[in-house]
């Protein structure tokens, strides 16, 4: 408890008066989503905005007797280029205090995550991330024992995903580093930030149980502009030079910039990274690069392989936007899916009943990455995960593991 004033504190929130407030009367429900929408990340969520709204245009805008309202907020700053505590313990309240707001879609970042689960928790209202995926946020984590109980000072759980979690992502880079690409030697880093740190960690613990050589492990300062003298350094480690880096971390902080400057300085080693580097932004920040050379892990499909109804969405995405979907599109209009049919299935202004019937969603097919269902703590069930290559400019599936065997 002592940890969760102390975060609390931090962030200037006290949850006494949050409360839940009265009901205003209106025929609203109000879904909010908060995102990155400024920085690098924003056309991963443009794209995935878009998913929301596609979602919400099929219902006509309105469930029942219930107009659905959709709030599209910005947790990052132009200061930063990316999320800020400030900017997502802004939107959390704002969604707290109105009391039109049933569901919150969102964050994209872990670290924004465990800023804004506390206080919406304490709110009752139902949190739906497209994306966030630290192990500890639903899960307990060795690494921090307060963990998933933080964020939940109420005792009930408010917080799902759609997405799979970093326990399953990291040691599946490690068992494709082995496996699919036989390479032996491995240097890790992280951003130094929740999500990078712990999906790095992952890994690592991974690759020493495989039995490969990790010849080092380093925090990077996102605040630097290049990483030349670090790529020197881990080029000239005992044992080294590495054939594989593997980077935990996003765009944001730095991913491009990490596997441009290890391709000038250590030219025959290859670069994985997590789910936060898969958007064109990170191909953007790179620049051109020869196939095999730089490969991310995603927790689902790429579009190009979407079946069925997940074709389906791309084939209407493409045609209303006039552009290809980036990944998280489908699962940013999943988790809008999800909290429609669960509003429908209420049928009435409840925060804790619409929490309660999102949380006990089953073989949930309405949507478009087939069946799955959500755990008791809130994870999804569908455990595919994607490694892709960057190869002529664009992210291309290289291999489809099942993160469940």
């Amino acid at each position: 408890m002592y940890r969760l004033l102390k975060l609390l504190a931090i962030v200037g929130i006290c949850l006494p008066s949050v409360g839940c407030p009265k009901n205003s009367g209106s025929n609203k429900i109000v879904i909010i989503s908060s995102l990155p929408r400024t920085g690098s990340a924003k056309g991963q969520t443009d794209t995935m905005v878009n998913g929301i709204k596609m979602a919400i245009e099929e219902y006509g805008g309105k469930i029942g007797d219930f107009e659905i309202v959709y709030l599209d907020k910005d947790d990052a700053e132009a200061s930063s280029g990316q999320w800020t505590a400030s900017a997502e313990t802004a939107n959390a309240k704002e969604a707290a205090e109105n009391p039109d707001v049933m569901v919150y879609i969102g964050p994209y970042n872990s670290g924004a995550a465990a800023v804004s689960m506390p206080i919406l928790n304490e709110a009752g209202i139902v949190m739906i991330s497209p994306a966030a995926t630290a192990t500890g946020l639903t899960k307990k984590n060795p690494n921090n024992p307060d963990e998933p109980r933080i964020y939940r000072p109420t005792g009930k759980i408010n917080f799902c995903r759609v997405v799979p979690t970093d326990d399953v992502q990291g040691p599946i880079a490690a068992r494709f580093v082995k496996e699919e690409l036989k390479k032996t030697k491995v240097y890790v880093l992280n951003d130094n930030e929740r999500y990078g740190e712990g999906v790095a960690n992952e890994f690592e613990a991974e690759a020493r149980k495989l039995g490969l050589q990790v010849l080092g492990s380093d925090k990077i300062n996102v605040s630097q502009q290049e990483f030349g003298a670090l790529m020197e350094k881990i080029n000239n480690v005992k044992d080294g030079p590495p054939e594989v880096i593997y980077f935990g971390g996003t765009t944001q902080s730095k991913g491009g910039q990490i596997a441009k400057d290890m391709l000038k300085k250590i030219p025959n080693c290859i670069m994985i990274g997590p789910d936060g580097c898969y958007e064109n932004a990170f191909i953007e920040s790179v620049g051109k690069v020869e196939a095999g050379k730089l490969f991310v892990t995603f927790g689902g499909k790429d579009p190009s392989a979407l079946e069925g109804a997940g074709k389906e969405f791309v084939q209407r995405y493409k045609q209303k936007y006039n552009t290809e979907p980036e990944a998280y599109a489908v699962y940013g209009y999943e988790a809008a899916k999800v909290a429609l049919e669960a509003i429908k299935k209420v049928n009435k202004k409840d925060r804790d009943a619409i929490r309660q019937a999102v949380l006990g969603t089953k073989d949930f097919s309405a949507g478009a990455i087939g069946k799955w269902s959500f755990t008791e703590e809130g994870d999804t069930t569908q455990q595919i995960f994607t490694v892709s290559q960057v190869k002529d400019g664009k992210f291309v599936p290289y291999k489809e593991i099942n993160g469940a065997k």
